[in-house]
């Protein structure tokens, strides 16, 4: 036991839909102690390099505030720490995974991520909470008519797994997190079909069969998760 949660236990979510009320979608997404405000913006145009293509965009930001960490973390003033970077393109890639981008008509819909509270898995809940913001949005489309059908093919979610002090985990608390000697984060649609593994052994190189051990709880956790989403998106 870890905190009253066994090894393959994720936290206790929670979400707050249409948290903010400019955004055509936004969440207050909470895994734990972990909290991301995820908010959908659209824009209608495209990038330049897409402008004869005839299909829509989804691009994300993700950003710390000052208040997230125990040591304040600085605003990025007009330079994007190599980190946040990285992030934003997971972000990205994970959530154009869910989305048919030939039917969002020549508009960019931007996700942004800030965390408010953090204590391992930002990333994740991240995407897991972006996913959701960029639900709400489409609803918003599709009610105003600016796209006929909804180009959403399936949901995703992601997580992360850990080996720490050789027990496989699931969903690292930072405290687990930094005594991790391998940790993965995985994202998966709904369908259980893999988008994102990100992962790297920090102590113990990592054998193939403690590797499907950490997948397993990974697609645990992330079915857990595509119901937490189901349950949001069928009570608004």
């Amino acid at each position: 036991m870890r905190n009253k949660r066994n090894y393959d236990e994720i936290r206790e979510v929670k979400i707050i839909p249409n948290f903010q009320k400019k955004p055509y979608g936004s969440v207050l997404y909470q895994q734990g102690n972990t909290m991301v405000l995820c908010s959908a913006q659209v824009i209608e145009n495209v990038p330049d390099w897409l402008k004869n293509e005839n299909k829509g965009w989804l691009t994300a930001e993700y950003s710390m505030l000052p208040g997230s960490s125990e040591t304040r973390i600085f605003r990025d003033r007009g330079h994007v720490n190599g980190r946040s970077k990285e992030i934003e393109r997971i972000i990205g890639r994970a959530l154009r995974a869910s989305v048919d981008l030939s039917k969002l008509g020549p508009r960019t819909i931007w996700i942004d991520c800030d965390v408010i509270q953090a204590d391992g898995g930002t990333r994740t809940a991240s995407i897991t909470g972006g996913f959701l913001a960029l639900y709400l949005a489409v609803q918003r489309l599709m009610k105003e008519g600016k796209i006929t059908e909804n180009p959403i093919k399936y949901q995703v979610a992601a997580v992360s797994v850990g080996m720490v002090q050789g027990i496989p985990m699931l969903d690292l608390a930072y405290e687990e997190d930094s005594q991790a000697d391998v940790d993965l984060n995985v994202a998966m649609t709904s369908e259980l079909k893999y988008v994102e593994i990100q992962g790297t052994s920090e102590g113990e190189p990592l054998s193939e069969e403690d590797l499907q051990k950490l997948l397993c709880l990974a697609k645990k956790g992330i079915k857990e998760l595509i119901e937490k989403q189901r349950e949001m998106m069928e009570n608004v």
